[in-house]
């Protein structure tokens, strides 16, 4: 396995983690962190996706164009992929707000039922 593979090995290894504790957990706690774990992998392989590596021997150019367009073609072949950045920030968001209304559901649910064990809520009437 080369070393450029790493990021993505453990990207998945998180991806994994975040789906053996939605699945298998009983707790509402733990699957609410599974699920966050699981969208923070998500987030970290679109970035991945558009990262590009420069060539030997320079560093990493951000996709801002200030030479004007004569430099438009050399960097389109050296930048970092923007658009995964900005999917990357609306997933933010969006993961940020259904973890708010997750946390909120299981907060009611707690009340209702005194418990964050699911086989409980489902074993219980009311």
């Amino acid at each position: 396995m080369s070393l450029q593979m790493v990021p993505y090995v453990l990207t998945f290894l998180l991806l994994v983690a975040g789906l053996y504790a939605i699945v298998a957990k009983r707790n509402l706690i733990k699957v609410i962190v599974g699920i966050l774990i699981l969208d923070y992998a998500a987030n970290l392989l679109l970035v991945l996706t558009g990262y590009r590596t420069p060539p030997a021997g320079q560093a990493p150019v951000a996709p801002i164009l200030t030479g004007g367009a004569v430099q438009a073609p050399q960097l389109a072949a050296t930048a970092v992929d923007p658009v995964p950045q900005a999917l990357v920030l609306t997933s933010i968001v969006i993961g940020l707000s259904v973890a708010a209304l997750v946390v909120a559901l299981a907060i009611r649910l707690y009340e209702k039922y005194g418990t964050f064990d699911t086989e409980l809520m489902r074993n219980l009437k009311g």
